[in-house]
């Protein structure tokens, strides 16, 4: 007869015995037992803000604990970058990935984390264009009344932007560079304050992300002039895109999540399936679509390959600009 302590170590051998890979995939299974944070680099009520909130109630709602979004603004998103970089990778701790994360890898020359090898891609959420667009009281109508008239007054237009690096700023950017105009950026902290002074009238234009801008334009508080989208919006119909008039122009914020690498692979799958379900779900995708984004449900390997292209993208731009981050 096998006495209880010996029964116990025949046990514990079996079960060590057992494929490594079999407590992965029951912890993905059960994934996950107590609340995740999202951490959003910027502050409530830009547009990476906005998405996440969205993306993170479906992950609440689809698994049964909370998904909590965490705000941690400071150094054009670094902030938030490096504490998910160095968080735990058990899945409890992601990061609201966006464009800024591919474009301070360019601008920063000196970085406490490298973005491609630190943090993991776990899925895109939506692209979301930006609108460039006007005070009501600015003479130019069209994106050619723009040119030409920033032309005929070189260094007098001011562009605001959410700050140095940020997307509305490397747009103006890549316009001035497609255009030859001579345009001055003024860039705030945060999309908030530049909308302040543009609907004021402090500033003359903007290229901004279209959840933050939308309800302005609908309420006549600001002109859009163009979208930086390939094609028109379905939030904003009657409006061109700036590639209408400047062949191959395009541009979009992208938004999506990561997770500090090292996470397992068990995990990252379980999330990205429930993700890509909520772009599927017609609820959400005409809710992403009112805000002028455009949902876009990509496995991790793709979503990766997405975000190395646009690095590339955004270096030229930056190197030719030379912008330099404060």
């Amino acid at each position: 007869m096998i006495g209880p302590r010996r029964r116990f170590l025949r046990l514990a051998a079996g079960a060590a015995a057992l494929p490594a890979g079999m407590s992965r995939i029951a912890r993905a299974q059960v994934y996950p037992t107590r609340p995740v944070r999202l951490i959003v680099g910027f502050a409530a009520g830009q547009a990476i803000d906005i998405t996440t909130r969205i993306i993170g109630q479906w992950l609440s709602d689809r698994l049964g604990q909370q998904f909590i979004v965490e705000n941690r603004p400071g150094g054009g998103g670094n902030v938030g970058t490096e504490a998910v970089a160095h968080a735990p990778p058990d899945g409890y701790t992601l990061l609201a990935v966006g464009s800024n994360n591919m474009i301070n890898a360019t601008l920063y020359e000196k970085l406490n984390y490298n973005f491609i090898r630190d943090i993991a891609p776990v899925a895109s959420i939506a692209r979301v264009p930006q609108v460039m667009e006007v005070n009501p009281s600015f003479p130019a109508k069209t994106v050619p009344e723009f040119i030409a008239y920033a032309k005929a007054n070189p260094g007098k237009i001011t562009f605001a932007s959410a700050g140095i690096g940020s997307v509305a700023h490397v747009t103006g950017e890549l316009f001035k560079m497609m255009t030859g105009v001579n345009i001055l950026h003024v860039p705030y902290r945060g999309a908030a304050p530049a909308l302040t002074d543009l609907l004021g009238g402090q500033v003359d234009v903007m290229f901004d992300n279209m959840p933050s801008s939308i309800e302005h334009i609908r309420a006549g508080r600001l002109r859009p002039l163009a979208v930086t989208a390939a094609t028109r919006l379905e939030s904003l119909p009657d409006t061109p895109t700036v590639a209408d008039f400047i062949p191959g122009f395009e541009t979009s914020a992208w938004g999506g999540i990561g997770a500090p690498k090292g996470t397992p692979t068990e995990i990252i799958n379980k999330l990205n399936r429930e993700i890509n379900a909520g772009l599927a779900d017609l609820k959400l995708k005409t809710r992403f679509a009112d805000l002028g984004a455009i949902v876009l449900a990509l496995s991790p390997i793709e979503y990766g390959k997405r975000i190395a292209e646009e690095t590339d993208k955004w270096a030229k731009v930056i190197k030719f600009s030379g912008a330099k981050a404060n």
